[in-house]
Order: C-alpha cells, then structure tokens, then sequence
C-alpha cells in the first residue's frame, strides 16, 4: 500500500546513516524520538526534502497530525514542483478527514507527473472517503496490483457503495464541507431553497400556536430550518454529518445542542425525547427510510410530529434521481408511517427547491405518533 511513509523510504539511500537510523526509530515503534533526532538535523541545516518526507511520517506516526501538516507545507515551499512533497501534504491533508484540499493536492502531482502511483493510489483513497465510488474505481483499476496489492479490494469496497439504498455518509459529508460556505446564498438565491419555509406552514396547519416544544433538526446544516422553528422551541438539537455545516449553524447560536453524526444511527443514544423532528431536505440522502424511522418512532413522545420533504417518486417504492438523490412515492411514505406508528396528518404537494430554474417536485409530509 501506497502511502507518503513508502514514498520518502522509497527514496532513501543506503549512503544516508542519519536517515536509516531515523528510518530504524520508525520501525520500532519509536516514531516520537525520529522526529526529534529529525528535527534538530533540519534546525541545524543538515537535511533536505527526503529528512522532511521522513519527519513528516515520523509525525503522522506519532499522532502528531498538527506539526505534520505544518512540514508537510513547508516542504511543498521548498520543492512545489515535485510530486513526492505535494503527495505527502495530501496524505497528511487525507489523514486530518480534510477530503477536499487533500483530494486537490493529489490532483497537483498528478498533474507534475501522470504517472506517480503513490499520488494516484492516495486520490482513490480520498475518493473512496469522499463517497465518489466511481472516481475511486477509476484511480484505482487504473493503477497495477505492484503499486496496489489491495487495489482489488478497494475496487469491491466502492461497488459496495454502489450498491447502498442511500447516499454513502462520506459523499454526503464531502459534498456539504464544499459547500458550507456560501451554502445559505447558493441555496436561497440559485436554487431557491424553500423547505423550511414549507414546512412551517405546514407546521402551522396542523399544530397552530405550539411553543416550548423539545425539537429536533435532522440534517440541520447551516441553520435555515431550525431558524424557521426556533420560536416554537423550547429546546432545539441538531445534527449534521457535515463538520463544517455545524460550525454555520453553532455560529448562530440559536441551538441548544448540536452534533456530528448520520442520522440513521445518532437516536439509537440519548434518552431525549421530542415532541417535533424536522427533516429539511435531508432525506433526499437517504434511499430506504426504513431505519430511519424506526430509530425516530423511539425517541418521540406521545402526540410528537415529524415534518420532512422529499423529492417525488410516481411508483411505489423510491429510486435514485439523476443528481444523485433519492425520491420516494407517496404509497411507500404511508406504508412506513403505518408500520412505525404514525398517522398522516398532512402530505401536499411541494417544490422545495429548483434545479436549472425548474422546479423539483417533491411532498412535505407531517406525521403525527399514534
């Protein structure tokens, strides 16, 4: 397997003693000391770009990811054109979950040389991470089985993804840190983004004059729908799968608790129970709502609402749109609802966004626990 580590051992000399000797401290679990031993060679102007790659690994061993990175920089400074120091700022960018700056350095020495496998094997990982199984798969068959002896299993591991009734949480999350920050402005101006619009009339329609509810937004990115709700909150929580996407909407200060998780598996902890779950355009992410709701069925009170929009599907299951969300059919929303405890209290016809200045169909839906 590819990684900066084999590309800086790869490059190493049997005339260079220093390094071997830091080489040997690495593999002895004593990644700490080479970087140390490392790091007073570079202060002293001993060392180039192979001691860097060296102390770079040295420090990602050690877990000692913030000083990596500040080497890894520098030794791009130093040699920004050769591949070997771009890939291993991407590596340590990959190693820190920072997918789309490290995914664009990888690009950047495949750019300086189409042919340095480490850069290419290091991109599949990242799209792999990202979700983006089919780029991975190409990064990946396009490499031989000597530069990746587990290039066949990544390849599997993206068809897996593939294969998944929803959108992987690694795309998802990839997608919205791009995003996040001129999200709230690309929504609302290009797209413009309605749900939690609608779902408050909605809101209003079925439980008019509710306060002090204890609410929940799923997939609450930057803040928009939990804005909408906020008065009619007396405790609001979110989650996101999005890092960066919470941090707009910690900014706000209108949430009472907020965390990083999918959603599909963050209720199965906590004893909280709510008495509004909202979905803004969130399970468009997700195929199969079947855990999904089971997981909201046990964490609501008695008489609780869950209000969520959906882009439209005219048979009777859901299936896969050509922007890569899911729409679901109105015969499989009431057949879920029934099966998890919760009565219809309202479905209408919605556009909660536009795409290419069309609108896209889609429901609001509330439903009420039995």
């Amino acid at each position: 397997m590819w990684s900066c580590s084999t590309t800086a051992s790869a490059c190493l000399q049997a005339d260079g003693d220093p390094l071997e000797h830091a080489e040997n401290l690495v593999r002895e679990g004593r990644a700490a000391e080479a970087a140390s031993f490392l790091r007073a060679r570079l202060d002293a102007g001993r060392g180039g770009l192979l001691a860097r790659l060296l102390l770079i690994r040295a420090l990602s061993e050690a877990g000692n990811l913030d000083a990596a990175l500040v080497q890894a920089r520098e030794a791009v400074h130093l040699n920004p054109n050769i591949p070997q120091a771009v890939t291993a700022l991407g590596e340590v960018l990959l190693k820190q979950d920072q997918l789309p700056t490290a995914i664009a350095e990888f690009q950047r020495a495949l750019r300086l040389d189409p042919a340095f496998a480490p850069a290419r094997y290091l991109a599949g990982c990242a799209w792999l991470a990202a979700g983006e199984a089919d780029r991975a798969i190409d990064a990946f068959a396009s490499l031989d089985e000597d530069d990746a002896p587990d290039r066949n299993a990544k390849i599997a591991e993206a068809e897996a993804i593939k294969s998944r009734p929803r959108s992987d949480a690694g795309y998802v999350r990839h997608l919205f840190d791009q995003f996040s920050a001129d999200y709230d402005s690309r929504m609302i101006e290009q797209l413009r983004y309605q749900a939690p619009q609608i779902l408050r009339s909605l809101a209003d329609l079925i439980m008019p004059g509710a306060t002090g509810l204890t609410v929940l937004d799923l997939g609450c990115g930057t803040g928009l729908t939990g804005a909408a709700f906020k008065d009619m909150a007396g405790r609001l929580d979110g989650i996101d799968l999005s890092p960066k996407m919470v941090e707009k909407a910690r900014a706000l200060r209108i949430y009472d608790h907020l965390a990083v998780a999918d959603i599909e598996t963050a209720l199965s902890g906590g004893n909280t129970l709510y008495d509004l779950v909202l979905a803004g355009d969130t399970v468009v992410y997700l195929g199969d709502l079947e855990a999904t709701f089971a997981s909201i069925a046990k964490r609501v009170s008695a008489d609780a609402h869950f209000l969520f929009t959906v882009e439209k599907d005219t048979g009777e299951g859901f299936s896969l749109g050509p922007k890569r969300r899911w729409r679901h059919s109105e015969p499989y929303l009431r057949r879920l609802a029934a099966r998890h405890g919760f009565d219809v209290a309202g479905l209408m016809e919605a556009n909660p966004r536009y795409e290419a200045g069309k609108p896209v169909e889609g429901y609001a839906v509330a439903l009420r626990r039995s």
